[in-house]
Formats: structure tokens, C-alpha cells, sequence
């Protein structure tokens, strides 16, 4: 059996085709399970606002409170958690859904930054035999990006990419695949927009440095980066739209940017 872990955008969740979740259940009946780590940005933005609470962001990260993280967990590990594992078995396919929270799966502490973004975490641990166990009673782990501190008690936001990557991380997996909803990490040459095949680390941090690599990506590509250790050899960003983009991402197929050291 064979794992890999899989990210997946609020925003690029709600544009997912059928067939993207049909793709899954074939690679689950061939003994290929994706570990899935979602966000659901949009969603949350759009119910503070229902609820008249403010939110703004820093770097890519969302600025968080208590009130602010009430909302996160309630729309991450119930909305949106639970709308990801409906879909996966209406393929077919067994999906059991998590957040950070249950059986300390994600181990947090605050942000170098935390006094610009509130209770915004960095992962520290992963609960690594709970995800693997669940794999082995048949079932995709689907998880909330919500982590809990040393304590026990006090919960963080944490940014999904960032979350996907130390997953990845602790669970040793070769490959890890971000589906976003674009063709992967684009760079202006000669006037237009083109989609790099492959980056390495180093053109990853010139190219933020530079400015190309801004805004919601940079998270993306720094997880990516944090990604690249232990047996984790690649990271690859896709667009979901793909037909069978799993299915031929896991068979080497040359679609999205592919993140690689060196």
C-alpha cells in the first residue's frame, strides 16, 4: 500500500468535478490512498462576514482571535470536512474525517509572527500512528487544518499548505501533490505568464524574493519547501480541472509544476 499526501483549497473544493473525486476511488481500489489535507478559506471569509466579524491578512496568513478561530474550526472541521467526505464516498471510496484537534494529530505553537496574526500556529508534531491506522481500516484521512498546543488547551489556525507539509513530513511519503485552482507556479517571460515544469528550492526563493512568487502562493511554495526532507523527494502543484490528474501525476505524467532540491 502506498500513500501520498494530498492538499486541497477551499476554493478550488466548491469547482471540483465528479470524475476528480471518482479519480480518488480508483486509487484507492489500487491500494494508492491520498492523505488529505484541506483549507476553506473562502467560506470562512464569507461566514465572519455573516457574522460581522472582521478579518484581515498578513503575508497570506489570516489574522486570528478567539472569536475569529470559533468560526475557522466550526467551518474547517465541520463545514467543510464533512462536505469533503460526503463527496469522497458518494464515489465510492471510504474517507473518515478529522481535524488537528482529534487525538492530537497536529501538535502547534504560535508564529514567530503571532503578535502581528494572533493565534496563528506552526506545526511542531503529527500524530503519524493515527493517520497510518486509519489508513489501514480501509479509510482516506480527510483533515482540518486546526492544531492544538502543548498544552492541550489552547487551539491554532493553521494555514493548510503549512499543515500539508509537515504531514507529509512525519508520515515520510514521497510525494506530495497541492491541488489548487491553477496550472501550477507561473513566471512572466518575455511578457507572458508560463507555467514552470519544475523549480528547484533556491529559484523558489529568488523568484519571492524577486516578487513573482507573492501574496496566497507564498505559503503554498514555502510548505512545499519545508516538504522537501526525509524520503519526501517532490512536491508537485496541479489544477484540479485536470482530467485524471492524480491518477497521472502518481504515473509521472508532466502536468504542474514539480518542486524539487536541487
Amino acid at each position: 500500500m502506498m500513500c501520498f499526501v494530498m492538499k486541497c483549497g477551499g476554493s478550488t473544493l466548491a469547482a471540483l468535478p465528479d470524475s476528480f473525486f471518482n479519480d480518488m476511488k480508483i486509487l484507492q481500489d489500487e491500494a494508492i490512498i491520498p492523505v488529505i489535507v484541506h483549507g476553506g478559506g473562502p467560506a470562512i471569509s464569507d461566514t465572519l462576514g455573516k457574522l460581522g466579524i472582521e478579518t484581515e491578512f498578513v503575508n497570506g496568513l489570516r489574522k486570528t482571535n478567539e472569536a475569529v478561530l470559533d468560526v475557522v474550526e466550526m467551518v474547517l472541521a465541520g463545514q467543510i470536512n464533512k462536505e469533503i467526505v460526503r463527496k469522497i464516498q458518494l464515489s465510492g471510496a471510504k474517507a473518515l474525517g478529522l481535524s488537528g484537534v482529534d487525538g492530537h494529530l497536529i501538535q502547534a505553537q504560535p508564529v514567530p509572527n503571532a503578535h502581528e496574526v494572533g493565534l496563528v500556529g506552526d506545526v511542531n508534531g503529527v500524530n503519524a500512528e493515527l493517520i497510518q491506522g486509519v489508513i489501514k481500516m480501509g479509510y482516506m484521512p480527510v483533515i482540518a487544518p486546526i492544531g492544538l498546543g502543548a498544552d492541550g488547551g489552547q487551539r491554532y489556525n493553521i494555514n493548510a499548505d503549512t499543515a500539508a507539509g509537515a504531514v507529509a513530513s512525519h508520515l515520510g511519503v514521497e510525494r506530495m501533490i497541492v491541488v489548487t485552482d491553477v496550472p501550477g507556479i507561473m513566471k512572466t517571460v518575455d511578457g507572458a505568464k508560463v507555467v514552470l515544469t519544475s523549480v528547484t528550492v533556491k529559484e523558489i526563493d529568488e523568484m519571492i524574493e524577486s516578487g513573482e512568487i507573492y501574496g496566497g502562493m507564498i505559503p503554498k511554495v514555502r510548505a512545499a519547501v519545508q516538504c522537501i526532507q526525509g524520503k519526501v523527494r517532490e512536491v508537485i502543484i496541479v489544477d484540479g480541472a485536470e482530467p485524471e490528474v492524480l491518477s497521472r501525476v502518481i504515473k509521472g505524467a508532466a502536468i504542474g509544476t514539480r518542486i524539487v532540491k536541487s
